[in-house]
């Protein structure tokens, strides 16, 4: 067997099997997108950590004040998720010798950039050469208070889902990165919102931490995989079942003018889309309107409820705007899987 036969999450399970027992001092170890230690004081410490290689993550070209912001950003978006507060990077680069010395100066500010913006600072870290593709690994620890955790689990049948933000952009952006000449099919703006979303990421960092200290939000991540697969983790985390309508996905007009282009429903783009870092939420229906008010009215960030859970035996769905339900398939960014379901820079 080869690991693209099993994928990304295949061998993550794989591996879990071989490691030993955790201390007795982790809550939450391989499972979530954050590992959560317990410590003796009223937070716990939120540990995570995120890996962006050139060609699969990032171009070449990109620019290296961009991709610092981005770097900051994915591993904001997980302690954002669980309604912490960032503290501490730990950068780890391998460049090839020959990058220009300016290109690391960039880098750096863009990162000091991101971090800022949410009280975190950069504390130490790595450096090693490379003849490939260059590789950027970022560890971050950050805390929340032990009575405001949110995990993936919890949701609970009749819970709402909830998202922040609008989905698919990035996605959007990815193609018009990567097809040739379909930028210039769209809108210049709203080409030029769409790379946006794909190459720097808005954390949903204080999103994260009202609905944390709202107390009354079951589960909850962020959407990196694509919001079908990373509804599924929710599902699978909490033992529920899930029902969206696809017309309640908050789109933008400039994604739908590229899914018109390209003949291909907005909402698929949203749903089996990557890299959005929004915030998929679930909330018992009688306080979705409320926490739904609290963060707009303090960040002015949107929030649509998309669906609600269900019993488990009831299983998974979407409902298209005109059509039968279609079950809800683990379809989005996935490493070492082909096509569609492992897309990444290279396709």
């Amino acid at each position: 067997m080869r690991i693209k036969d099993l994928g990304e999450f295949g061998l993550i399970e794989r591996i879990s099997r071989l490691l030993p027992p955790y201390l007795k001092d982790v809550m939450v170890g391989v499972g979530d997108d954050v590992a959560v230690v317990e410590t003796e004081g009223d937070n716990y410490l939120l540990l995570t950590c995120d890996i962006q290689v050139e060609n699969t993550h990032f171009l070449p070209s990109a620019s290296p004040h961009q991709l610092g912001r981005k770097a900051a950003a994915v591993n904001l978006s997980d302690i954002g998720a669980k309604g912490g507060k960032p503290l501490h990077f730990l950068i780890s680069l391998a460049l090839r010798a020959e990058t220009p010395v300016e290109w690391a100066d960039n880098f750096y500010q863009g990162l000091v950039e991101e971090a800022s913006r949410y009280g975190a600072d950069i504390i130490g870290g790595n450096l090693s050469s490379i003849q490939g593709p260059q590789v950027v690994d970022i560890f971050l620890a950050g805390q929340v208070r032990k009575d405001r955790l949110l995990l993936r689990k919890g949701a609970r049948p009749g819970d709402l889902i909830l998202v922040t933000g609008q989905l698919g952009d990035a996605r959007g952006g990815l193609l018009l990165l990567t097809q040739e000449n379909l930028k210039e099919k769209i809108d210049p703006q709203k080409a030029k919102d769409l790379i946006q979303a794909q190459v720097t990421p808005t954390p949903r960092v204080k999103e994260g931490q009202i609905i944390a200290h709202s107390g009354k939000a079951t589960a909850m991540l962020d959407i990196s995989d694509g919001l079908a697969q990373d509804l599924l983790h929710i599902c699978q985390a909490s033992e529920a079942g899930a029902r969206i309508w696809a017309d309640r996905i908050p789109l933008s007009s400039a994604l739908g003018n590229l899914a018109q282009f390209m003949e291909i429903p907005p909402w698929k783009l949203a749903l089996e889309g990557g890299e959005d870092y929004e915030l998929c939420f679930t909330v018992p229906e009688a306080h979705a309107q409320e926490v739904s008010q609290r963060i707009e009215e303090a960040t002015g960030t949107r929030v649509t409820v998309i669906g609600e859970t269900l019993q488990p035996q009831e299983g998974q769905w979407v409902i298209p705007p005109r059509g039968e339900k279609e079950p809800l398939n683990q379809k989005g960014w996935n490493h070492f899987r082909e096509g569609r379901e492992g897309w990444s820079l290279r396709t």
